[in-house]
């Protein structure tokens, strides 16, 4: 079982977090949503206020495998505002291991960290990104230590994605058919 932490920042895309947090727990892993608010709560790009399990300064990163960045308006811009939130998508992404989604992996880029990887992100979010590195069909895109997904519409598949980078293909088969998802 791992430890990860869902980064939140106000204005996340809600199903690009709560779907991999979801997909994730279902499997046994040790989910936290961690927000990068003073306080443990946080408000959706929609509206839809939720509480978080810990704020980045009481979270202990030591002991956590993954980091997952959801996207969304202004929730992607709020993260890559935060130097602490940019500091630990460094560090994931040279030790542990990593996923964004949407508008998310442009953070990645800007922080010069896709060269020679392959990414995705929802169009018109790649202008940060190096040539060649986002593919030309939208989906899920598993790189070593990173998943990336194109949007909210790939959110179960990229939770899926994201189980399979921890603990193998059949534990994300396994929770796949009991969601009655085809993979």
């Amino acid at each position: 079982m791992a430890k990860v932490a869902i980064l939140l920042a106000d204005g996340f895309e809600t199903i690009e977090a709560l779907a991999p947090a979801d997909v994730l727990r279902r499997a046994g892993e040790d989910v936290s949503l961690v927000t990068i608010n003073a306080l443990p709560h946080v408000t959706t790009a929609h509206g839809i206020g939720v509480d978080c399990d810990a704020t980045l300064d009481e979270y202990d990163f030591g002991a956590c495998g993954l980091i997952v960045l959801p996207g969304g308006m202004p929730g992607t811009t709020n993260l890559r505002a935060n130097e602490r939130a940019c500091e630990l998508t460094r560090q994931f992404m040279s030790e542990k291991r990593l996923g964004a989604i949407c508008a998310a992996p442009s953070i990645l880029a800007e922080l010069g960290l896709l060269d020679g990887r392959v990414a995705t992100c929802y169009p018109g979010c790649e202008g940060a990104f190096p040539a060649g590195v986002r593919p030309e069909e939208l989906g899920v895109y598993t790189d070593d230590n990173i998943v990336t997904a194109s949007g909210p519409g790939f959110a179960v598949d990229f939770g899926l994605a994201l189980l399979e980078l921890l603990e193998g293909a059949e534990a994300a088969q396994r929770i796949a058919a009991g969601m009655l998802v085809g993979r």
